[in-house]
């Protein structure tokens, strides 16, 4: 079974037994979390435990009235976490669910061992899981699926599995996009600051970018590409770099909001004029965007919609529904402000 959806006869435990060659006792043990259990069996068992779809009778709760999502934020609650959790909410007020909301990072995953978290969201009647750009483990996935909980990932950086239901956003036609709209004003040297080298939605952007020079007939310098992470202080230091160049750019495509707002610094340190000495864009189109001053241009990423989307997609996974399709893209949109405008020289 996918995803997507549940077997309409449940699988047993006496059934994942006699398939692993194991009692049910042990089998329970692993749907517990319980350490008291050889690694290869609890590697089998998990294994059979997520190609049969077992749900706990506990975590077979329906997906409707007071059912709660869990909403884990990758990061902190900046200006982009806030767009996105305002559309969560908003969605589960549409379709009577309570929103508890999470925070994790890299380096502070959830407390305790995967299985054990995982059993705890089972038995504590979550309806399912939405994870914002990402940060869990494959083993943390894999102990929601033994637990039947719906996950699903919103604007991932990756994904461990091609089969985790995910929401993201057009990301390479936004890239395509903001290049292009910076082609089109006369900019021929044009930089680009993004995220980690390693995340999907950075590198579709940047895909969208090259597409875009090479569409126009221009290589790609490797000396105006930069990525890293989508911070302030990232758009910032490249920005310097970029600037300090013997034959700088005349406009730069940053790969978030944040990035571009740290180049715009960088401009202002280094004595530039935004927009007449160097044209910036920006991507999600966040509160920050709409305040910078000038306004910033940016590709917009419907991030409350992809919030919405998102929560009703957990609930009808949740409700047992099949879904279409385990991955949906919302369409971004190029929205021209006051930081962009031809070159003057």
């Amino acid at each position: 079974m996918s995803a997507g959806g549940r077997q309409t006869e449940r699988t047993t435990l006496a059934q994942i037994a006699a398939s692993a060659g194991v009692s049910v006792a042990t089998v329970s043990k692993v749907v517990n979390g319980r350490h008291d259990v050889a690694e290869d069996t609890r590697a089998l068992v998990e294994e059979l435990l997520r190609a049969h779809a077992y749900v706990p009778p506990s975590a077979r709760r329906p997906a409707g009235a007071d059912a709660t999502v869990e909403l884990i934020v990758h990061g902190g609650f900046g200006a982009y976490a806030m767009e996105v959790i305002q559309g969560v909410v908003h969605a589960g007020a549409e379709v009577g669910a309570s929103i508890v909301i999470g925070q994790v990072d890299d380096e502070h995953l959830p407390a305790g061992t995967p299985q054990g978290w995982a059993r705890r969201l089972a038995t504590s009647g979550r309806a399912g899981v939405v994870i914002v750009t990402g940060a869990l483990t494959s083993a943390h996935i894999d102990a929601l699926a033994v637990t039947g909980l719906p996950l699903v990932v919103l604007d991932p950086m990756s994904l461990p599995r091609v089969e985790v239901t995910s929401v993201g956003s057009t990301n390479f036609a936004g890239g395509l996009a903001a290049t292009q709209h910076l082609l089109g004003l006369g900019h021929r040297r044009i930089g680009y600051v993004g995220g980690p080298p390693g995340s999907g939605c950075n590198q579709a952007r940047l895909h969208g970018y090259r597409a875009a020079l090479e569409s126009a007939g221009i290589a790609t310098d490797p000396d105006l590409v930069h990525n890293a992470h989508f911070h302030y202080e990232v758009g910032l230091h490249a920005g310097l770099r970029l600037l300090d160049l013997p034959h700088r750019p005349t406009a730069v495509v940053g790969g978030s909001d944040t990035i571009a707002l740290g180049i715009i610094e960088a401009a202002r340190l280094r004595g530039l004029r935004i927009p007449q000495d160097l044209s910036v864009t920006g991507f999600d189109d966040t509160e920050l965007a709409r305040m910078a001053s000038p306004p910033l241009t940016v590709i917009r990423q419907p991030l409350r919609e992809m919030g919405r989307v998102a929560v009703k997609t957990v609930m009808r996974m949740a409700a047992g529904e099949s879904l279409d399709s385990h991955h949906v893209e919302l369409a971004t949109e190029l929205v021209v402000r006051s930081t962009t405008a031809p070159p003057e020289n």
